[in-house]
């Protein structure tokens, strides 16, 4: 039987990712126009998190893939230039789960040992292999019925696998692969807010893992909010190691996402991974490509550089293979949308990190476009229409089709608050 929703998917995606690879750019050198052969990738399975924290995959069949493009006349994969980039990964995972637990529990740091190693990833350097992810992470959110799916008739019959019925509400995305199971794309679903246009059966517990990862102390933005743990002790005064405990709960998305990522890798064990998400997802999809060593494309996220740091995640010897990509105008993502009357607070949400970790690819819209500050710019939407859709002029006055992805220097965040040993009164 084939769900709604794969097919929907699919019919959404056929249309978006057919391009003419012919041609070439003006004001780029020969060199630079001669790219590597493109990966082609399908959809493989959905994924997503049972009630009782199981890890689900739902395979989509290839004999359905191939009757969706014959009914739509358009073909039945899309493809993403990769470039080769260096990656460090440890080489045990077990010693790094004992250099997390020594550095959380004794605050010791335990020599950890890594392997370099050279990977295909995604060419982050490609303006439209970053709209390809861009548009791999937009139909994370939707369900059908939504504006975005393809209405395929009565022929197919309407059901949802687990996680994807309209009254759950968990961690979720899909996956994609090659035709060779070579690449694999990990696409994780962000927030659903209402307040941006969002919403939905996910958005309670979205809103749970926002205010915990991106809040300095479990949300406390001040005395009528309630918080999210209870690490919070008065004035700006906060318990580290609670904060740190509260973020390992097995409840929480990180905790599934390391799951989910052991059990594709436990499917793919030859495959080379790519992870991506927008917003939530993103900074989700950035901490578990931290953990794993795996290239990462994450779109509008919110600072996750803190929330790495509790969760005592070591850091490589060179730059983690992280890119992040986002605009001046995103308050999110600027680390800006903080404060008792920002629209982030009046909506719930206590978004005061701001430093990311990796490289950022960051589209100054503020000065070029003269876009105003604003949170309805947050949504993956707007990315895709608005930014990646045409070329950048600035970016190709000097030769380039994206900004240049650098690291984040000198980036402070919660600095008012005390952050130490506060064991709760009794």
């Amino acid at each position: 039987m084939l769900f709604s929703t794969v097919t929907s998917l699919l019919a959404s995606f056929l249309a978006a990712f057919v391009h003419d690879r012919s041609h070439t750019t003006p004001g780029f050198s020969a060199q630079q126009q001669q790219q590597p052969a493109p990966l082609h990738f399908e959809l493989r399975h959905l994924h997503s998190v049972s009630p009782d924290a199981r890890v689900l995959f739902h395979d989509v069949r290839k004999a359905d893939v191939d009757a969706l493009a014959a009914t739509t006349g358009q073909p039945a994969s899309y493809a993403l230039r990769p470039r080769r980039v260096r990656a460090y990964r440890p080489r045990s995972l077990d010693a790094l789960q004992r250099a997390r637990v020594r550095s959380m529990r004794f605050m010791e740091n335990e020599a950890l040992e890594w392997e370099p190693i050279e990977v295909e990833g995604p060419d982050v350097e490609s303006r439209e292999t970053l709209l390809l992810l861009a548009k791999m992470t937009n139909n994370a959110y939707l369900e059908p019925g939504e504006a975005g799916w393809y209405d395929l008739g009565d022929r197919w019959n309407v059901s949802y696998p687990f996680g994807w019925e309209p009254d759950e509400d968990g961690f979720r995305g899909h996956v994609f692969a090659t035709p060779d199971n070579s690449t694999i794309v990990l696409s994780i679903k962000g927030t659903s807010a209402t307040f941006i246009g969002g919403g939905g059966p996910t958005s309670k517990k979205d809103k749970f893992n926002d205010n915990l990862l991106f809040s300095c102390c479990c949300a406390r933005v001040d005395w009528t909010w309630t918080t999210v743990c209870g690490c919070y002790r008065g004035g700006w005064k906060c318990d580290q190691s609670c904060l740190e405990e509260a973020l390992t709960e097995d409840s929480l998305f990180y905790p599934l996402g390391t799951n989910l990522y052991n059990n594709l890798t436990y499917l793919y064990p030859h495959s080379n991974i790519w992870m991506v998400g927008h917003s939530l997802g993103g900074a989700l999809a950035s901490l578990l490509g931290v953990t794993f060593g795996t290239p990462t494309v994450a779109i509008e996220s919110p600072g996750e550089k803190l929330a790495a740091s509790r969760l005592h995640l070591p850091s490589p010897p060179e730059v983690q293979p992280v890119t992040h990509v986002y605009h001046t105008a995103d308050p999110i993502a600027m680390g800006t949308c903080n404060g008792v009357l920002s629209s982030c607070a009046l909506g719930g949400y206590a978004m005061e990190s701001k430093c990311h970790l990796g490289r950022s690819i960051v589209y100054d819209t503020v000065s070029n476009l003269s876009w105003a500050v604003d949170i309805r710019t947050h949504t993956i939407a707007n990315v895709i229409e608005k930014l990646l859709a045409d070329p950048w002029p600035p970016s190709l006055e000097v030769g380039r089709e994206v900004p240049e992805a650098k690291p984040e220097e000198d980036c402070v965040e919660c600095f008012s608050w005390d952050f130490g040993d506060y064991p709760e009164k009794t």
